[in-house]
């Protein structure tokens, strides 16, 4: 990932601006900190700790609320849209979790 890249945590937005941010929707639907928070699901990630902290610095969001977040956006048809592989991908990784239970 370089430093250019619109997906890498330090090249979003201040995290201020994401958390007022939230029922702020763009042209494409989904507002800046929901393609943010999808394009931290994108990533690929050393470690649970490198996440967590890359959510918190990134996005300014405690982890509990990120994954609420998430757990919304996996049922909305506008980020299917927006990221339909990531969705998916999401959506499967769920669905077998819950087979599981």
């Amino acid at each position: 990932m370089t430093a250019s890249d619109p997906t890498d945590p330090a090249d979003l937005a201040d995290p201020a601006d994401l958390a007022d941010s939230e029922d702020v929707r763009g042209p494409e639907g989904l507002s800046e900190r929901d393609r943010a928070v999808l394009a931290m699901e994108r990533r690929g990630w050393p470690g649970p700790g490198a996440k967590e902290r890359a959510i918190r610095e990134g996005l300014g969001l405690s982890p509990t609320r990120y994954y609420q977040l998430l757990g919304a956006l996996l049922d909305d048809p506008l980020a299917l849209e927006h990221d339909p592989v990531t969705v998916n991908r999401l959506r499967r990784v769920r669905d077998e979790r819950r087979r599981r239970r």
